[in-house]
């Protein structure tokens, strides 16, 4: 048996990667920052020493269902037609993305 695991694509999802380098050049931020980490104190300066990026992006919900062995080649199909008998594609929401797939005994 194969565990397939997938989430429901929508027109308005999102995913975006954010560079701290940007995050830290925008004032109010930093401001916030200055307040929530370091109260009271005068005379700081916030900074960066790799770059990294925060990405956001929509939660989904994750799904799965069992099928068998020989099914692989039909993985995206049979995810399409779970998805359709529980009614989970909607107006906004009608395409499917596999996340993993396990092999279980």
């Amino acid at each position: 048996m194969i565990k397939v695991y997938y989430t429901i694509i929508c027109k308005n999802d999102l995913h975006t990667e954010i560079n701290i380098k940007d995050i830290l050049s925008n004032e109010k931020i930093v401001k916030i920052i200055k307040s929530e980490f370091a109260s009271g104190i005068r005379n700081l300066i916030l900074t960066h020493q790799e770059e990294h990026n925060i990405i956001i992006k929509t939660k989904k919900e994750k799904f799965d269902f069992l099928v068998e062995k020989n099914d692989f080649a039909d993985l995206v199909e049979l995810a399409e037609e779970d998805a359709k008998k529980y009614k989970r594609l909607k107006k906004e929401c009608d395409g499917i993305e596999l996340i993993d797939i396990i092999t279980v005994d």
